[in-house]
């Protein structure tokens, strides 16, 4: 008998607990970021598994959940699937990163919801002005690659 997949409610508890007393650059509780990015995949008509991968998209990244982690938790595979197109690699170009994301079915609305709050003025305006201005370009050049409106 194939093994029972978590739950949204599940998967959110698991996200939030693994990114406890993470911050994000402006200080505030990295688990507002994630509820964020999971809203904004809902808001966009993203299935429940995209909505999981909004939840998890940044903990393989983060080092917040391990890989051996996510490949024995019982999600189905294309949540794992977006997670890993998601999970950005050291030094890794973002030509490759989106060809990625672009490649893994339903990643690119995860990433969409994600560049959505990142790239948010509230958000943005609470940095220091170097890292505003790099974060700004990074955010509009991976829209770009994604063939997102900039």
């Amino acid at each position: 008998m194939p093994e029972k997949s978590l739950t949204l409610a599940e998967v959110e508890a698991i996200a939030r607990e693994a990114h406890e007393g993470q911050t994000d650059k402006a200080g505030r509780p990295y688990a507002e970021h994630l509820a964020a990015v999971a809203e904004g995949v809902r808001a966009r008509g993203g299935s429940d598994e995209q909505i999981a991968a909004g939840w998890l998209h940044d903990s393989v990244e983060d080092d917040a959940l391990s890989r051996d982690w996510l490949d024995a938790a019982p999600l189905p595979q294309p949540v794992k699937g977006m997670v890993l197109a998601l999970t950005k690699r050291k030094g890794e170009p973002l030509e490759d990163y989106t060809a990625r994301i672009l490649a893994t079915p339903g990643a690119r609305l995860v990433k969409e919801a994600d560049l959505a709050h990142n790239a948010n003025p509230a958000r943005l305006a609470v940095l220091d002005e170097p890292t505003r201005v790099r974060l700004t370009a990074k955010y509009a050049e991976v829209r770009r690659l994604l063939g997102l409106p900039v």
